[in-house]
């Protein structure tokens, strides 16, 4: 297993999920690939990105994010693990699915949020659908 993908959303539990990702990397002499799934730009869609401080305001957090992901990729290549992180944007789903096999994962890794049942009606259920169509193993992780 030379790949593991942890996709991460930069929630309190993220940590967890990371150290997580960590040991079987340790145990396996795997790379981690850090993944955090950024929603599509308006213009990508079709609509105005609005003025000039919207803009600015996405760009603002999207450095922010971008810096985050990279200073959990060297907290683990401080500790002798070969790690990347990507910043991509898109839809979470299909953005995991196309990113799997692009860097030729072996194994992804998913935090699991419980949620009501209102909740999953009306959102879309991530893991449900990363199972259902994942060409590798997906490792759930209850946070």
């Amino acid at each position: 297993m030379k790949n593991i993908l942890v996709a991460i959303d930069f929630e309190e539990e993220t940590q967890e999920l990371i150290n997580k990702a960590l040991e079987f990397a340790q145990k396996l002499g795997s790379k981690i690939w850090l993944l955090h799934i950024e929603a599509m730009s308006p213009d990508f869609v079709g609509y105005e990105a609005g003025p000039q401080y919207i803009r600015d305001n996405r760009a603002e957090v999207l450095r922010k994010e971008h810096q985050l992901i990279q200073k959990f990729a060297e907290q683990l290549k401080a500790k002798n693990v070969d790690a990347e992180g990507l910043l991509v944007q898109g839809t979470t789903t299909a953005t995991i699915l196309k990113e799997s096999t692009k860097l030729n994962i072996d194994l992804v890794i998913i935090g699991h949020h419980k949620h009501s049942t209102l909740y999953k009606i009306f959102v879309d259920d991530v893991d449900s659908e990363i199972i259902s169509n994942s060409k590798v193993p997906v490792l759930i992780i209850p946070l």
